[in-house]
């Protein structure tokens, strides 16, 4: 298997705390159902939220695509119980995977109280 693409993204945690607030409605638009449940769990929910907020820019610009390319719950962080992070891709993301020759993806996440990045590798 070789790399067919890289994304990353950064998000600037404040930023994205104000977008929430404006917009509660943006928490059940951009995440699914576990997303939200794991990132309530924290006292401080935002920096959860951006980070995989930035999963699923990183998935978009490894495929080669920008937004409007797929759905934001077409793309979901999963957490092993061991914290370590997963993508599951469905629906137009998934036929996009498919299209470009996608067999595997590699995510890393990373947060602070300011920023909130994503690394993602398409394998194929």
């Amino acid at each position: 298997m070789g790399v067919l693409g890289v994304g990353i993204d950064l998000v600037d945690v404040d930023r994205f705390r104000v977008s929430l607030a404006r917009t509660p409605s943006m928490r059940a638009r951009m995440f699914t159902d576990g997303e939200r449940a794991y990132a309530e769990t924290a006292n401080d929910p935002t920096e959860r939220y951006a980070a995989r907020f930035a999963a699923k820019e990183a998935v978009m610009k490894a495929m080669g695509v920008g937004l409007g390319a797929f759905g934001f719950h077409d793309v979901e962080v999963l957490r092993a119980d061991g914290g370590q992070p997963s993508l599951r891709v469905v629906g137009a993301a998934e036929l996009l995977a498919v299209e470009r020759g996608v067999l595997a993806w590699q995510l890393s996440l990373t947060h602070t109280a300011t920023s909130a990045g994503a690394v993602v590798v398409a394998l194929g």
